[in-house]
């Protein structure tokens, strides 16, 4: 199996997700939609944005470390400037999977990224979004993880 097909697989089978960059303005918002995802299918979920008290209902946390509960993997919605700064939360709070997201565009991701997670031990899935995995994929994701994986945006085949 493709390595990175084996990181979504494990990522997949964490209990206890974070997602860094929830919105305050949840209706569209990515990483809401993915929060309530994860949530929807069981998943012990935690969100985090450090300027936000509360988001769909549940707590939210200003980082990864003033969460009080064991995180198992971070899904990174932010901005790429941000990005870095959540992994190296993520190394310091002990967390050893991440999930950047990107669909068409870059999305989450910073050129930065990998490199720091290979040289830190975190396994990282750079590119692709949950929706495309987790649970019951609605047609539209199942479209887009189509496209992507034909002009090689994502390079895994899950």
């Amino acid at each position: 199996m493709n390595p990175i097909n084996e990181r979504i697989q494990k990522f997949i089978s964490l209990k206890n997700i974070a997602v860094a960059g929830v919105s305050r303005k949840p209706a569209t918002e990515t990483g809401n939609i993915i929060y309530k995802k994860f949530k929807d299918n069981g998943y012990n979920v935690f969100a985090v944005n450090p300027n936000a008290v509360e988001i769909e209902g549940d707590k939210c946390y200003p980082n990864l470390k003033s969460i009080p509960s064991p995180v198992d993997g971070v899904f990174i919605n932010t901005s790429p400037s941000v990005t870095m700064s959540v992994l190296k939360d993520c190394k310091e709070a002990g967390i050893k999977y991440a999930w950047i997201h990107s669909s068409i565009g870059n999305g989450s991701y910073n050129s930065e990224a990998e490199k720091y997670c290979n040289e830190n031990g975190i396994e990282l899935i750079p590119r692709g979004c949950p929706m495309m995995y987790v649970g019951k994929v609605d047609f539209p994701h199942k479209c887009l993880k189509g496209v992507l994986k034909l002009t090689g945006k994502i390079p895994f085949g899950l």
